[in-house]
């Protein structure tokens, strides 16, 4: 078979589907681990139960009329605290953090319900509560994500968001669609959308409405995932090989020759 050709996944080894089967399932369970990860990271930021814009710009850009504290407590810790404690740290924050409050009122919810986890001791990698000095940190001007954090969760994102459809589409090219060019719109559609989804993760700092385009770009991943997946997984069980297929045994041509 010539190097420029493809095998229809049921004219390939049973070894071989099982496998490509294996790595779509746990590739799908990852996908959705993953949506409920963004869920939790960045939803509610804006006061609202939804994920919406403004909580990616609270996100990236930050909260121009909040705190990293606030954020963080009507987002992704707000079911840390009963609402009562949240009121009461949302109002000192609004009265300008007052030094003398701090012990009376604060302190002692930071004490029972946050720093068992904020410390140095239990993780370098959340912010340290256990003190005023510690707290004021995150309680200045909400400013987003800094541009190092950005870098480095952006080379991370583009590296395996990179692997994972690259070997997802991989999988893809054995399938039988009509046309071929929307097969190959599906595979190059996650890329172009990586590239869109992390240069607005920057840009929405100079313009919150690139906040869209992170919304835009996520959710061409979504569907072209959801297309690949579910086409490949089912014409590897479950389709009927047409007869033009048949006829050839299989073997695809890639996109631009002519079947002969």
């Amino acid at each position: 078979m010539p190097a420029s050709k493809f095998v229809h996944f049921q004219f390939l080894p049973m070894s071989l589907r099982v496998l490509f089967s294996s790595v779509l399932l746990v590739f799908g369970t990852g996908y959705l681990m993953a949506m409920i990860q963004v869920w939790e990271s960045h939803a509610g930021k804006d006061g609202k139960g939804m994920l919406t814009a403004d909580d990616l710009v609270i996100s990236y850009s930050g909260n121009p009329n909040g705190t990293k504290l606030e954020s963080a407590l009507r987002g992704p810790m707000a079911d840390m605290l009963p609402a009562e404690k949240r009121e009461t740290i949302f109002s000192w924050l609004h009265n300008g953090t007052p030094q003398e409050e701090y012990a009376g009122k604060i302190d002692p919810i930071m004490q029972e319900h946050c720093v068992m986890c904020h410390n140095p001791e239990a993780n370098p990698h959340l912010p340290d509560l256990r003190t005023y000095e510690a707290l004021s940190k995150v309680t200045a001007k909400d400013t987003g994500m800094n541009i190092a954090t950005l870098v480095r969760v952006s080379h991370i994102h583009l590296f395996s968001i990179t692997f994972i459809f690259f070997i997802t589409g991989y999988i893809y090219t054995h399938s039988y669609v009509r046309p071929a060019w929307f097969k190959c719109v599906v595979i190059a559609t996650p890329f172009l959308s990586l590239i869109v989804d992390v240069a607005a993760w920057y840009l929405t700092k100079i313009w919150t409405g690139f906040a869209w385009a992170v919304i835009i770009g996520g959710a061409l991943y979504g569907v072209s995932f959801t297309i690949m997946w579910f086409t490949s997984m089912y014409q590897m069980w479950l389709f009927k090989v047409p007869p033009e297929l048949e006829a050839c045994g299989g073997v695809l041509p890639i996109y631009g020759e002519k079947q002969n």
